[in-house]
C-alpha cells in the first residue's frame, strides 16, 4: 500500500489499483500537495507493469470540490512566476491522467466541482452516484476554468461548454449523463457492483490492445486540434486570473461567505 495525506492507493491482485483522493475534511479540494502527489502516482502506476486498470474516488462524501480556496487566495499573493508554475503543474496533471497508457474509470461517490469536473471528464470512463451534482463555478470567482477545459470541452461539446461554463449552473447526474460527462449513473448501493462490471471488462481486454486504442483516440483527437500550445495557454490564462483585481475579489468574498461586488443587489443566491 501507498500512502500520504492527500492521495492514498492499493494495488489488487487482480492489477486493478485503487487511487482515492483523502481530504475529506476538505471535502478532496486540490492544494499544491495534492495535484503533486496525484501526478507522481499516475506516473507510477503508468509504468507499473502489473497495473491493468486504474479507479480514481474520493474519500467522504465529496468525489472533488476543486481548489482549495485558501491555498488559491495564497497562490494569488504570490508573484506571475509562482502563479504560472502553479497552473502549469496542474495543467500538467490533468494531461498526464488524460493521456494515461491505462484505463482509468472516475468512482464519483459524491458531488464533483471545477477541477473535480476536470478529472472525471480526463478518465475513461465515469460513473457517478444519482445523488452527485455537477458545477463549473469558476466564473462566481472571478476566474475561469482554464487548465479544465480542453478535456471538459472535449466531453460536453462546445454547445454545452458555453452555458454551463459561462453561467456555472449545476447538473445533476442525469444531465451530467445527457451530457457526457458521465456515461452512468446509479443509486449508491449498486455503484461499486457498477464499476467492477466495468473493471471486468476492461481486463477481459489485451493490455497492448487497450494502450494501441487510447494513443489512436488521442492521435484522432489531436488531428482536430489541441496539444501543447492549447495546455501551455490555458495554464497561462489561470495564472494570470488568479491574480487579477477580480479573482482575488471573487476568491475573498467566497472565504468570507459574502456576495462579489459585481452581482447585482437584487439577485439571490
Amino acid at each position: 500500500m501507498s500512502t500520504a495525506a492527500a492521495v492514498v492507493s492499493t494495488i489488487d491482485a487482480r492489477g486493478v489499483a485503487h487511487v482515492t483522493l483523502n481530504r475529506p475534511e476538505k471535502h478532496n479540494a486540490f492544494d499544491a500537495e495534492t495535484i503533486a502527489r496525484l501526478h507522481a502516482l499516475l506516473i507510477d502506476l503508468a509504468h507499473e507493469a502489473r497495473v491493468r486498470v486504474i479507479v480514481i474516488t474520493g474519500a467522504g462524501p465529496t468525489f472533488c470540490a476543486g481548489a482549495d480556496l485558501e491555498w488559491m487566495k495564497h497562490m494569488a499573493t504570490l508573484d506571475a512566476e509562482s502563479n504560472l508554475a502553479d497552473a502549469h503543474a496542474l495543467a500538467e496533471l490533468l494531461a498526464t491522467l488524460d493521456s494515461l497508457p491505462k484505463p482509468t474509470l472516475a468512482r464519483v461517490q459524491g458531488s464533483a466541482y471545477g477541477g473535480g469536473v476536470g478529472l472525471i471528464a480526463c478518465c475513461d470512463i465515469a460513473i457517478a452516484v444519482t445523488a452527485a451534482r455537477f458545477a463549473l463555478t469558476e466564473v462566481r470567482l472571478g476566474l475561469v476554468p482554464a487548465t479544465i477545459s480542453p478535456y471538459v470541452v472535449a466531453a460536453i461539446g462546445p454547445r454545452l461548454a458555453r452555458r454551463y461554463l459561462l453561467t456555472a449552473e449545476p447538473m445533476d447526474a442525469q444531465s451530467a449523463v445527457d451530457a457526457q460527462l458521465l456515461h452512468e449513473a446509479c443509486d449508491a448501493t449498486l455503484l461499486d457492483e457498477r464499476i467492477a462490471a466495468h473493471v471486468d471488462l476492461l481486463l477481459k481486454a489485451g493490455p497492448q490492445a487497450v494502450r494501441e486504442c487510447k494513443e489512436l483516440i488521442a492521435e484522432v483527437r489531436a488531428a482536430q486540434g489541441a496539444g501543447d500550445a492549447l495546455r501551455l495557454s490555458t495554464a497561462h490564462r489561470l495564472a494570470r486570473l488568479r491574480m487579477s483585481d477580480e479573482g482575488r475579489e471573487g476568491m475573498r468574498a467566497f472565504l468570507d461567505k459574502r456576495r462579489p461586488g459585481w452581482w447585482p443587489e437584487e439577485s439571490g443566491k
